[in-house]
């Protein structure tokens, strides 16, 4: 049985997309079957996957949670073998007008493997984090989202856990900050960190995950990394 993970944080440029991007092309290379689920109106993972929502051919997230394609139909295949993905459009910034009026719309997109609040179909939440000292005051909204979520659509979310990004050990305030992060939650906070990094921003422009754009870089090992603790943890 697979597993649902969103990935979330209320907070803009924090590492999302390359996080989704980079640890789903990391668990495919570690011969785990995955399937990567745009549901941010930019576009921005499925750009950086090396495909152009503009020729999706209306087969995108758009197009099922409106009920007019399966998610089976909207599947493309990524460079890496084991590694799919449901593209998005800007066309899903207008989802949730044109589902105002649909019975239990916050769970049209579970029956399709997702919904636009990535929460209510989730199994467990992975929360990227940025060393800095309001990131802590960020977290605190989104974690209310999260309690909401579960005291109603969705009772069985957890959290997976936090993942520090965009880090740099010889910064003082990101060594007080991750101490900070991990104080706070504990063992809820993944060991491994990933390093902020050139060739990490890089990579989606040319529309490659870390791996397959420079095996060699740090952002590959900590992906990586990150991949095999997730399912580490998975598998107790």
């Amino acid at each position: 049985m697979g597993k649902i993970i969103a990935i979330a944080n209320q907070k803009g440029g924090v590492g999302k997309t390359t996080t989704a991007i980079n640890l789903a092309a990391s668990l495919a290379v570690l011969e785990k079957r995955v399937l990567i689920i745009d549901a941010d109106p930019q576009a921005n993972t499925t750009s950086g996957l090396n495909f152009d929502p503009e020729n999706s051919d209306h087969r995108t997230l758009y197009e099922i949670l409106i009920g007019k394609l399966s998610a089976s139909d909207a599947l493309i295949q990524t460079e890496l073998p084991k590694l799919h993905m449901i593209p998005s459009h800007i066309n899903l910034v207008g989802a949730e007008i044109e589902l105002l009026n649909v019975p239990d719309r916050e769970s049209v997109l579970k029956k399709g493997l997702i919904t636009v609040n990535c929460l209510t179909a989730a199994d467990s939440v992975m929360i990227p984090v940025q060393p800095e000292f309001f990131a802590l005051e960020g977290l605190a909204k989104l974690i209310q989202t999260i309690r909401l979520v579960q005291n109603g659509i969705n009772p069985a979310l957890t959290i997976e856990g936090f993942v520090v990004t965009m880090f740099d050990g010889r910064t003082k305030v990101h060594n007080q900050v991750v101490a900070q992060l991990r104080d706070h939650f504990q063992d809820m906070v993944f060991n491994t960190v990933i390093q902020r990094s050139i060739r990490l921003s890089e990579a989606p422009s040319y529309g490659k995950p870390i791996i397959l754009y420079d095996v060699m870089n740090n952002g590959t090992s900590n992906y990586m990394n990150l991949a095999k603790e997730v399912l580490d943890k998975n598998s107790k």
